[in-house]
Formats: C-alpha cells, structure tokens, sequence
C-alpha cells in the first residue's frame, strides 16, 4: 500500500474509534449529541471516500443503480436481523448478566417516544451515515487494502478493520452498564458481522448499492421498529 492509503485507513480507524467511544458514553445518552458524534465524523470521512473514489472513476459504479438492487437490500437486511436476533435471544436473553449490553446501548440511544417524533430526522440520519459507511469500508477501504492483499480477501480485512475501529465502545458502554458490568462487545460483534455482510455483497455483485441498502433497512429496524431489547411500539 501506497503511503497516502495507509495514512487514509489509519485516520478512518482513528476518527470512528474516537468519535464511537465518546458518542457511547453515559453523558450523551438519548441526546442530539449522541446523534452528532456518531454520525457526523462518519458523514464526513464518507465524503473524503465519495471523492476519492469519483477522482478513480468510481463512485457512480458503485452507487449506479440496477434492477434486483431493492430486493437484495431487502434479503441483506433480513439475514443480518435474523442473525442479530439470535444472538439478543441466546446470548442476552431476559434475565440474564448479559441483558445490560442490549440495556446499556438502547440506553444510549434515547426514549423511543422521542425518536418515533423525529422519526424523518432520524430516516435521514441512518441513511446518510449508511451510505457514508458503504461508501467509506466497503468503498475505499476495502480498495485501498486490495492494493496490498488483493481483492479476494481485502473484504475480510476491511471488515474486521471495520469491526476494531468500534472496540473502544466495549468501554463506554461499560461505564452507561454500571460498576461491575464487565466489557460490552455488542457493537464491535455487530460491526464485524454486518461488514461480513455488507462485505461480501459488495463482492458478489462487484457494487454498493445492495449494501447500502441493507445496512440502511438493518439499522433502522433494530432502531426504530424492531428493536433487540425492551418493548417499542414500530413507528407508523
């Protein structure tokens, strides 16, 4: 790899790891804060990768529609739900210590009575920062390390590249879980199981759109319709 694609990687790593940690942590629990951290720092290393990747003739392969484009997003989505559904059921069921990992990150992100009233602001939230993150891992990133691994495996690096840049909120979310909760590993699980995902489509149909798609509909169902833990209305 390049000196310049190292550097790009590193400060990718680097931002989402610092800006994920601080946006977990108990203080900006349920606030606009929450919110701004967590997807501004994204939104903006996402425009970074939507250049680079329009100056290498990129970006409108990537992001040019095609037919079939919704239903794939749509089974993306799905088999990421399902898999995230099993593991809220078998690894942090009701009752058990480890329920406070789902408690502590659905703490984080608010009253679901306050999010289903911005429900268009949080719409376009999710889907900015998705489109940024597909366009940031699964784009650049996974690009960049093809210089260096190839193009057969430089997917999975960027996936668990993708996955320790959100390590840090292992602690964070320790500290909104209490004294003696232990280390919370849900979003860095999440985060490497949705690359995977994400990952391996953007493989298979040589594209992003499918993708992005998919991360969009996956987040906003464990958000604001079918939330992992704790009894929410779907929003109308």
């Amino acid at each position: 790899m390049r000196p310049a694609s190292v550097a790009f990687v590193a400060v990718a790593v680097a931002v989402n790891a610092i800006a994920s940690y601080y946006a977990f942590l108990p203080q900006s629990a349920g606030t606009i804060a929450f919110w701004a951290i967590a997807a501004g720092p994204t939104l903006l290393l996402g425009g970074a990768a939507a250049a680079w990747g329009s100056r290498q003739d990129l970006l409108r392969e990537w992001l040019a529609p095609k037919w079939g484009d919704f239903s794939r997003g749509v089974l993306g989505a799905v088999l990421l739900f399902v898999a995230a559904f099993g593991f809220a059921r078998l690894v942090t069921p009701v009752g058990s210590p480890r329920e406070i990992w789902l408690v502590s990150l659905y703490g984080e992100i608010g009253d679901p009575r306050a999010l289903q009233a911005h429900a268009p602001a949080i719409a376009a939230t999710v889907a900015g920062a998705a489109l940024a993150e597909e366009v940031l891992w699964r784009g650049a990133v996974t690009q960049l390390l093809a210089e260096r691994v190839g193009s057969r495996t430089a997917w999975l690096w960027a996936a668990a590249i993708y996955a320790a840049s959100y390590v840090p909120t292992a602690w964070s979310l320790r500290a909104m879980g209490g004294v003696g909760a232990g280390l919370n590993p849900v979003l860095p699980l999440l985060a490497f199981g949705g690359g995977l995902l994400w990952g391996g489509m953007a493989r298979r149909f040589g594209r992003l759109a499918p993708s992005v798609l998919a991360h969009a509909l996956f987040d906003w169902a464990i958000v604001m319709m079918f939330p992992l833990w704790g009894a929410r209305s779907p929003v109308a």
